[in-house]
Formats: structure tokens, C-alpha cells, sequence
């Protein structure tokens, strides 16, 4: 790049620090003949890269700042190119003096991103990377950046490098072949070639499909508040934003466009839209809103539909029950405070989706909602804390004693690319899981009845899965006894623990060797907005297990190795 530029990188605000970035092939030119050392001996030009130096910012004479200076040649740096940064004050006028008399001494003023737009020309990164550069800036919740860290680091990239090498030693192979057919024959190729295009065929499309769980995590899930008039809806928004934002009263039709807010619920971020009532209306304005809120449930994540209990069905909720076709939703069973005129069975029975009863007038049953999201939501999901599941490969996971399907469910909902099993011994539980992966319309999950010691000796489960997870309550020898053989070699076992699990770890060590595992780590957390400790204990499959384990069902739990 001929030009060199420099820009603010900080916020313009008042701060203990702002940075101002100089970057190009002048750079060091730039810095010369701005920066003076304390003695004023110092030849800035000279010194190491990557080294930081105490000094002024002077403009001609004139005294500017009190400066740290970062010294970064090419190409280890962000951009590829020698780079320099100036920790100066964080007043705004001070950054503006800084930045001024840095153009005033050959640099030019960078355009709005051009610092990563020079990265990924100098081949510093892709452009998933750049994308992610700026994700990870605009991250609303600690799953969004977690996304975004992933996606800096490569993680797309990765996956679209592996598909390429395939692609091109196919290639290469077929034209070594018509070089020299005397030894290299196609006899048979044509068939597998076919296999391996529609292999990669299907990861593309599925790095595609992932990209919009990307922009959910990125952007928020987008909620949409459905009903009819007067059913509860902007209460609902007011209750859960907890401020009133939106009017209520008791005339039918008061909300008469949307209304949009996010809320962070446990870390996870929901743009919650609330819309007009959905009604037959000669009313103009009105009938504008009505049409909207049928266009925004067409594009929602995730809809609540407040039902009033209070007043009976009608044509109106047949409506909206079939908008709900092939859609995320939570049926919101809203005025428990009054006396009901509907069943929540008829209502589950119409949605084939969760009712949960609520008063959203007298603020019930929202506090208990996040209580069943953080004890069971969040903490299912926290096991990204210990794992990376957020690069989108195709990877098969075991939730051992699932129970009501944590954590199992949701990483499935989560991580879509995820293929998992839930397995547990009772099979009222395993009915009601179907149940519960048909409504929410899951994909590439199955639920299974049965003993873990007996289905890890089957050969369809014995060492094929790349992830083991289980949050059983039992002794961590027990359930590695019972986990580890479900683990192919490479693979990861991952027990949730309570935080007071340490001596029950160090005992199990033994059990864990044995079994052909290894302790790799133990992660240790609070989750979000509450006092629970949680530990992750990692452990990490080494070798084969010995075909004797599993012992016969009842032992593991009884004789712990």
C-alpha cells in the first residue's frame, strides 16, 4: 500500500486511555518526526519492533501529549504492514490533537475499516476472519463472542480449506490419469468420485444452514409476542424489559405498530418484538399493524403467544395456532389470575408446543421461566466453557442419563450440527422425549431406552461418539465406568460436577486410567446472574477401552474401580 494511514481506534469519549493507530510504509517515517523520547535522544526509527517507549507527541514545538509508543514492523502485525500505536490520553480533544498532528506529518485518514480490509489484502486473514473482526466488537452476549473468537481464529476457514484439498487431489488425480492412462487407470472412479462431490455438496450446505444460527447468536433470537387484542402482550414486553415501554390499556387495539427491544436473558440475547393484535379490523391504521405482525411471525426465531384464559377460542387464535406450523413457540397461558374459560391441555393439544400459565399483571410465572433457564438452559450450555462447539463441524455426541434431556436438548438446539444421542434406563422418560423432539421438530437426534451398561457394549455405540456428556448424579469412577466406552479414541468425556467435586476427581483417577482416558482439565465456573458453581471435568480418550467394561449392570455403581 502506497499510502499510509492513521485513525482513532478508541471510542470518542472521555477515557483513562485512547489509542490512536498509525499503519503503511511511512509509519515509522511518521512517528519520527512526531515523538520525542524524556532526553530527547531516542531515535524512535531505530528501535526494536515490538517494543513500547515512553516519550511526547510534539506538533513542531508545540508540546501536544504524554505518550506510549507501540513499535510494530511488518509483517507481524495486524495489518501486515510496519505499524504504529499511540497510547495517549483519553480525552477527546487530546485524541483529536494526537490524530491531527499525525496527518499533519504524512499520514492520511483511514476509512471506515480499512485497517482489516489492508489485513486481509496483505493475506493476514480471510474474509471470514474480517467479518468476525468486527462481530466480535459489536458482541451482544458472552456466546456471541465466544462465536465470533472462533470464527477469528479460523474455524470457517479450517472447514472450507478441507473440502478444497479434497476437491483439488480429485482434480489432480484425474489429470494425472489422462497424462499417463497406461498406469494410473479411472476404472471405477466416476462412482466414487460422484460419493465425494456429494459429500462436500452436503458440508457446504451445511456451513450455510449454520450461518443462520451464527446471526442468531450474533444478533439475537428474534422473539416475536403474538395474540390477540388485549390478551397481555405489551405487558408481557413491559415485564419482561422491565421498564413500560409499551402502553397498555384496557381498549382492545392500543398497539397499533411494533414495538422492538432486546433483553439479555441468562446471556442469551432476544429481540423482542411486540405486535398489534392479531383481529379483523375496518380500522386503517389498525389493519396496518395487524398485517405487520403477520409478516414479522413469518420471520421469527421464536414466537409467544400470549393466550388469554379468560376469554374463549375463536377464529382469531385459529389463525395465529396456524402460524405456529413448522415454527418454534412457546404458548404463553396469560390472566391465571382470573377464572380460566380454556384447558391447557385443548391448547396443547391445538399447538403441539409448551404451555406455560403466567400472569403477566401480576408477575407470575416469569420468575420462575428464568429459574428453569438458568438451572437447566444455561448450565446445559455452559459446556462451551470447557469444549468448542462453535465451528460448525460435524461431530456425534451422548447424553448419558439424560433425564428430561439436559443437557442434550438444548446443545442440540444450540449447535444443530451437532448428531445426538439421549440415552437413559426409564422409559417413561425416553416416551416424553420424543414427545419433546418431535414438537420442537428436531433433527438427526434419536432417544434411546436402555442400560448404559449394556448399550456400550453394543457395537453400534461401543467407541463412536466424539462426545460423551452426562450431568448424573453419581461418582465420577462410576460414571466414567459408565461414559468412557461410548468415547471413540481422540474423543472427550464431560461430567458436570458440582463445585465442592474435588476430592471425588482426584479418586477417580484410577477408574479414568484404567478405562483408557486421561484427566486433560478441570473447568471451573459461576454461571451467569446466579451464585451455582459448576465444574467441568474434561477428560480425554487416549486408548481403547478393555472389552471387560462395562462390567454387568448395578456393579460400576456398587464396586467403583
Amino acid at each position: 500500500m502506497e499510502t499510509t494511514i492513521a485513525a482513532i481506534s478508541t471510542a470518542m469519549s472521555a477515557s483513562g486511555i485512547g489509542i490512536v493507530r498509525i499503519s503503511g510504509e511511512n509509519a515509522m517515517d511518521v512517528i519520527s518526526r512526531v515523538y520525542r523520547s524524556k532526553g530527547g535522544k531516542k531515535k524512535i526509527k531505530e528501535v526494536p519492533t515490538h517494543t513500547i517507549h515512553y516519550g511526547y507527541i510534539y506538533d513542531g514545538e508545540e508540546l501536544v501529549d504524554e505518550v506510549l509508543v507501540m513499535i510494530m514492523h511488518a509483517p507481524r502485525t495486524f495489518t501486515g504492514e510496519d505499524t504504529v500505536e499511540i497510547d495517549c490520553h483519553g480525552g477527546v480533544f487530546a485524541m483529536q490533537r494526537v490524530l491531527e498532528t499525525v496527518l499533519k506529518n504524512g499520514a492520511e485518514i483511514a476509512e471506515p475499516g480499512e485497517f482489516t480490509k489492508r489485513a486481509f489484502l496483505n493475506g493476514r486473514m480471510d474474509l471470514s476472519q474480517a467479518e468476525a473482526v468486527m462481530d466480535v466488537i459489536q458482541a451482544k452476549n458472552e456466546y456471541a463472542l465466544r462465536s465470533s473468537m472462533d470464527q477469528l481464529r479460523g474455524s470457517v476457514q479450517k472447514a472450507i480449506r478441507e473440502i478444497r484439498e479434497k476437491l483439488i487431489y480429485h482434480i489432480a488425480y484425474i489429470e494425472s490419469a489422462l497424462d499417463d492412462p497406461e498406469h494410473i487407470s479411472l476404472d471405477g472412479y466416476p462412482q466414487e468420485l460422484l460419493e465425494v462431490v456429494d459429500n462436500e455438496q452436503k458440508e457446504v450446505k451445511r456451513l450455510l444452514k449454520t450461518s443462520s444460527d451464527g446471526k442468531m447468536i450474533q444478533e439475537g433470537i428474534q422473539t416475536v409476542i403474538l395474540g390477540k387484542p388485549n390478551a397481555g402482550k405489551s405487558s408481557l414486553l413491559n415485564l419482561l424489559i422491565g421498564e413500560n415501554r409499551a402502553i397498555v390499556t384496557d381498549i382492545a387495539g392500543t398497539t397499533r405498530d411494533i414495538l422492538e427491544e432486546y433483553i439479555t436473558l441468562h446471556g442469551i440475547s432476544l429481540k423482542i418484538i411486540d405486535t398489534a393484535g392479531i383481529r379483523e379490523t375496518k380500522d386503517i391504521v389498525e389493519k396496518i399493524g395487524v398485517d405487520r405482525a403477520r409478516e414479522m411471525a413469518q420471520k421469527a426465531d421464536l414466537i409467544l403467544y400470549v393466550v388469554d384464559s379468560s376469554v374463549p377460542l375463536d377464529e382469531n387464535d385459529e389463525e395465529i395456532m396456524a402460524m405456529l406450523a413448522g415454527k418454534k413457540a412457546i404458548i404463553l397461558y396469560n390472566k391465571t389470575d382470573l377464572q380460566p374459560v380454556i384447558q391447557t391441555e385443548l391448547l396443547k393439544e391445538k399447538t403441539g408446543h409448551p404451555v406455560i400459565p403466567i400472569s403477566a399483571k401480576e408477575e407470575k410465572g416469569i420468575t420462575e421461566l428464568e429459574e428453569v433457564v438458568s438451572k437447566h438452559f444455561i448450565d446445559s450450555l455452559a459446556l462451551v466453557k470447557a469444549v468448542p462447539l462453535q465451528d460448525g463441524r460435524k461431530a456425534s455426541a451422548i447424553d448419558v442419563g439424560t433425564g428430561a434431556g439436559f443437557p442434550g436438548i438444548p446443545l442440540k438446539i444450540a449447535f444443530p450440527w451437532l448428531e445426538i444421542t439421549l440415552l437413559d434406563s426409564l422409559n417413561k422418560r425416553i416416551k416424553f422425549l420424543d414427545e419433546v423432539v418431535d414438537a420442537l421438530r428436531l433433527e438427526q437426534i434419536k432417544c434411546i431406552h436402555g442400560r448404559s451398561e449394556d448399550i456400550a457394549r453394543q457395537e453400534e455405540h461401543r467407541e463412536k461418539y466424539d462426545l460423551c456428556v452426562s450431568r448424573a448424579v453419581a461418582n465420577l469412577s462410576t460414571l466414567s465406568e459408565l461414559c468412557i466406552p461410548f468415547v471413540k479414541k481422540g474423543g472427550e468425556f464431560i461430567s458436570y460436577k458440582a463445585a465442592n467435586s474435588q476430592e471425588e476427581i482426584e479418586q477417580a483417577g484410577n477408574a479414568i486410567s484404567k478405562l483408557g482416558g486421561r484427566l486433560a482439565g478441570v473447568q471451573e465456573l459461576i454461571l451467569p446472574d446466579t451464585d451455582m458453581g459448576r465444574i467441568f471435568v474434561c477428560i480425554k480418550k487416549e486408548k481403547n477401552t478393555s472389552k471387560k467394561y462395562p462390567r454387568k449392570a448395578g456393579t460400576p455403581g456398587k464396586e467403583p474401580l
